[in-house]
């Protein structure tokens, strides 16, 4: 807050002569007031010194890192869209795959518009599950401040089947049984066509 500006000795000598010039409105009007003497200002008293304070006393130790689930923990506690007793075997690797696209050492740019002609033309077919391997991925960790998963397109391609246009066309999606790839592949189970 500024602090307030006081006049000069010509301003106030300017202001006392228009002062003198003027009349007061009514009989009763009384001078200026004397000025208040100055309000003495209480001393204050210090307080208690803060407590000590060290880095990451507050940080809870047992809470995890990571706050969003693996992909492999998200898809498994998703909820089941299709037939519980064909999703049981589906997932114990009891029935068997109608097709299957590998994207093992694509990029993302290559892999995606594959994984939509595939998982489109497997729909417009009327096949209902297919497979599709994206490989566990490589450990690229640099060592940095924010830890990088492994495997892109095994985490980029579900969340491709997401998104329209194949959200429509897929029913569920899992990780396949270890007979099919287990956490670097898909069962992607499709809707029947109309």
């Amino acid at each position: 807050m500024r602090r307030p500006r006081h006049l000069s000795s010509e301003e106030r000598a300017l202001w006392d002569r228009v002062k003198g010039t003027t009349k007061p409105m009514s009989p009763d009007a009384k001078p200026d007031p004397a000025p208040l003497p100055p309000v003495r200002k209480t001393p204050v008293m210090p307080r208690d010194p803060l407590p000590d304070f060290q880095v990451g006393q507050k940080a809870d130790a047992h809470r995890p890192n990571d706050l969003l689930p693996s992909i492999t923990h998200r898809l498994v506690n998703a909820p089941v869209n299709m037939d519980s007793k064909s999703f049981g075997k589906m997932k114990r690797g009891k029935l068997v795959p109608e097709a299957r696209i590998d994207l093992h050492g694509m990029t993302m740019a290559q892999a995606h518009p594959e994984l939509l002609a595939f998982i489109l033309g497997s729909h417009a077919l009327g096949r209902r599950l297919v497979l599709v391997i994206t490989g566990k991925g490589k450990d690229r960790d640099d060592g940095g401040p924010i830890p990088t998963r492994n495997g892109v397109l095994r985490h980029q391609v579900p969340q491709w089947m997401a998104l329209p246009p194949l959200a429509r066309t897929i029913l569920q999606v899992t990780p396949a049984h270890l007979k099919h790839g287990g956490h670097g592949a898909y069962y992607v189970y499709l809707r029947r066509g109309r």
